[in-house]
């Protein structure tokens, strides 16, 4: 394996990692580390999922962006290259603002994502599809310019 690949699988996974850790922060700040353990817990494979997505989308990113480095396209392919990836991971990665509302006190927002959590999670899971998708597109497309 080369070294851009070992390096945006090691970011990756450190971005799985990260985000773990803000959701037991984050929950655990405001609801208890024991409620924490318990949503995870009955979540996992939700909250799993999600993770490992984002950490993937990261990795892909990450990827992404070192290939057009280590390629030394022109100025405009970095410049719409670049905009494009980080477009991609500003929309597929705002959904995780709804697990930070309930921190700025916007209690019907925090009521409603306890009603519909479940279906929140599925939406955040095709969220992270939609964006592992255009990421791998972004960088077949770039495979095919360099070629």
């Amino acid at each position: 394996m080369n070294r851009t690949i070992i390096t945006s699988i090691a970011k990756g996974a450190a971005a799985t990692l990260v985000l773990v850790g803000a959701y037991f922060l984050v929950v655990g700040l405001i609801s208890g580390v024991g409620f924490a353990a318990s949503q995870f817990t009955s979540y996992w494979y939700y909250l799993g999922s999600l993770a490992v997505g984002f950490g993937i989308q990261i990795g892909l990113y990450s990827y992404l962006k070192a290939a057009i480095h280590a390629k030394g396209p022109s100025g405009k392919m970095l410049a719409v290259t670049g905009t494009t990836s980080t477009g991609a991971m500003v929309s597929c990665c705002a959904h995780y603002l709804v697990n930070i509302l309930p921190v700025l006190g916007v209690s019907a927002f925090a009521s409603f994502i306890g009603a519909y959590q479940v279906q929140l999670f599925w939406v955040g899971i095709a969220f992270n599809l939609a964006g592992i998708a255009y990421m791998i597109s972004r960088i077949v497309k770039f495979k095919k310019q360099i070629v």
